[in-house]
């Protein structure tokens, strides 16, 4: 796989998008929708209709220990959602 891409997101809400020609993907923070959207089409052989990105903050957690509550926070990421030409689709679970 193409080095933009880090991995493609599975959840529940990614997974209903795909019936729309929708994909998520986690990819690098430095990356442009340009790069993106190469990296896409190399990848998986398809054609990107349009690309959106969003910087996904992380979350705040907080444990209780022995020595009192430790605070500290997910790593944050970046998000792709890319959205290909009508007729085309990426079957993720093939590959697995």
């Amino acid at each position: 796989m193409n080095t933009t891409l880090i991995k493609p997101l599975l959840t529940e809400k990614a997974s209903s998008f795909n019936e729309k020609g929708v994909f998520t993907f986690i990819v690098k923070k430095d990356a442009n929708k340009i790069d993106i959207k190469k990296a896409v089409e190399k990848a998986y052989k398809v054609s990107v209709k349009s690309v959106n990105t969003i910087n996904v903050l992380g979350k705040l957690k907080s444990r209780f220990t022995k020595r009192g509550i430790i605070s500290g926070r997910k790593p944050s990421y970046k998000k792709a959602i890319v959205k290909l030409s009508d007729g085309e689709f990426i079957d993720f679970y093939s590959q697995v």
